[in-house]
């Protein structure tokens, strides 16, 4: 039933922009998703670890993906628009014009990328200040924060970028700016990947200390002001509490996002942050730099890959699909997770983003042998996903021991329809997986945030109960609980023994 203030037939359109593309969907006041449309996106890597794209090229296949998914609909039925988007940098003049983030002054390319780790020195320095504002982010700032990635800019590109610009956006904040022309920034944006705090503002001392005394003589305007203050909302939960839950997103990174009522701070993970995600509550939020471009990453870099392209393609599948297919074949009568018995993976082939916040860690492939067929890919595969898995287990046993207790996984993005990664999941971590009703989950959390911002519901909270449905829950196999165990404590091993390796190639 549609709320008190809704129309009949009312709509909203959610945009998503990942990494690799554009998303956009058309979603009715039930949440249920009714056209969907995606544009891929450029990326350039002009040299190692710097990641840029342009904000003119997303922004216009934003419009291109929101012009089809609302064809043929009466636009005055459709009442809102959210968007969603990677914590990505994007630098504008005074005049909102591109700026070059590159040495090859190319404007075009005016957004470091989220991934991007060019500002390792910066952040070395910033996290050698010790200053308190770094307890908000876990005792250590990322790379892939936004402090380092500016002071970057001002070191290395004073002259064609730094003194010219008049406005950094986080990427959903630009887009907001777009479609509204109000550079008011989201609370969500500037505290998690900015150092705002929701109670107590910029702190100076911190943008000094660091060389990024500019901001605070400007009064940070080229950093935005906030919009409506959000604090003060309750939310409804029944059954356990909500603070009980852990959101995963899951796509080319992951996210651990999970709440408490009252602040705690977690060694190694991001926050806490007042009202960043739920209005009054303090959000931590774990992750892993990159997930499914390690999946990617690993299986497109196989020998067999185009053996594997060429049979999928043959089947009208996509790769994975195969792969899991292909798994369910080898594994005989074994569980299909007991095929990696003899082979471990270290994960972190971009550095450690939570709970180690080590850049410097490598990825770790033990096991190997001289085959190079299907078998062994796809076994490779596998034993990647168990790594993600085991990734966050390893985030999940930080946050309870600084004082979160959890129950529950919910997963969304890319990477929550591969069945093997969400079983993986359950399997690793104990925990029974929750799965959204709506496959494309993501892009009905940006149309939440459209009917939300619509009037049409009284609050966030409002709009979720009525717009996101439960689909699936995926519980563990406790009776491969034991496996797990063991190739978790080698999983931990994994990491010990690089840490020595690196000691002993640094000793005398």
């Amino acid at each position: 039933m549609p709320g008190g203030g809704q129309e009949p037939g009312s709509y909203y359109v959610g945009v998503d922009v990942g990494t690799g593309s554009v998303r956009a969907a058309l979603v009715d006041q039930r949440g249920v998703l009714l056209a969907f449309a995606d544009q891929p996106i450029n990326q350039w890597e002009p040299q190692f670890n710097h990641h840029e794209q342009s904000s003119e090229d997303i922004w216009a296949a934003c419009g291109v993906v929101t012009k089809k998914v609302v064809q043929g609909i009466d636009v005055n039925r459709i009442r809102g628009l959210g968007f969603d988007a990677t914590c990505s940098l994007v630098v504008l003049d005074k005049q909102f014009r591109p700026l070059p983030v590159n040495h090859e002054g190319d404007s075009h390319r005016n957004i470091i990328m989220w991934l991007d780790h060019r500002a390792v020195s910066q952040v070395h320095r910033i996290n050698e200040t010790k200053h308190g504002v770094l307890q908000c982010v876990g005792g250590v700032m990322s790379v892939e924060m936004q402090a380092p990635k500016l002071l970057w800019l001002k070191e290395n590109l004073r002259e064609t970028c730094w003194d010219k610009a008049g406005h950094f956006f986080d990427l959903p904040d630009f887009l907001s700016w777009k479609a509204t022309g109000v550079t008011a920034r989201s609370l969500c944006s500037l505290v998690c990947k900015w150092t705002y705090s929701a109670e107590k503002g910029w702190d100076d001392s911190f943008w000094k200390l660091i060389g990024l005394e500019d901001f605070v003589a400007d009064n940070y305007s080229k950093i935005g002001v906030i919009g409506a203050d959000v604090r003060g909302h309750g939310l409804a939960c029944e059954g356990q509490p909500v603070t009980s839950r852990l959101a995963v997103i899951c796509g080319t990174s992951s996210c651990h996002m999970g709440i408490s009522k009252d602040p705690i701070f977690v060694p190694g993970v991001w926050g806490p942050y007042f009202s960043a995600m739920v209005p009054g509550f303090w959000l931590n939020e774990g992750g892993q730099s990159v997930t499914g471009k390690l999946i990617d990453h690993v299986v497109q870099g196989h020998a067999a890959f185009p053996e594997l392209q060429a049979k999928a393609t043959a089947r009208c599948q996509s790769v994975y699909a195969y792969l899991n297919s292909h798994l369910d074949l080898i594994k005989k009568a074994r569980p299909v997770g007991f095929l990696t018995v003899d082979l471990h993976v270290w994960p972190d082939f971009h550095g450690n983003r939570s709970p180690l916040a080590d850049l410097t860690l490598k990825g770790m492939v033990t096991g190997l042998k001289l085959s190079q067929d299907l078998d062994d890919l796809a076994i490779l595969y596998l034993a990647t996903v168990q790594a993600i898995a085991f990734g966050t287990r390893l985030i999940i046993e930080a946050l309870e021991a600084a004082g979160h207790s959890l129950s529950t996984l919910f997963l969304c993005g890319g990477l929550s329809k591969n069945p093997l990664f969400v079983q993986m999941h359950a399997d690793i971590t104990g925990m029974p997986v929750v799965l959204s009703q709506e496959v494309e989950s993501v892009l009905v959390g940006a149309a939440i945030l459209g009917a939300c911002a619509s009037g049409d519901f009284a609050s966030v909270q409002e709009a979720m109960s009525r717009m996101s449905k439960v689909g699936k829950v995926v519980f563990p196999r406790l009776e491969d609980k034991r496996y797990y165990d063991k190739k978790y404590q080698v999983f931990l091993k994994l990491v010990e023994h690089q840490k020595e390796y690196a000691a002993i190639m640094k000793g005398d």
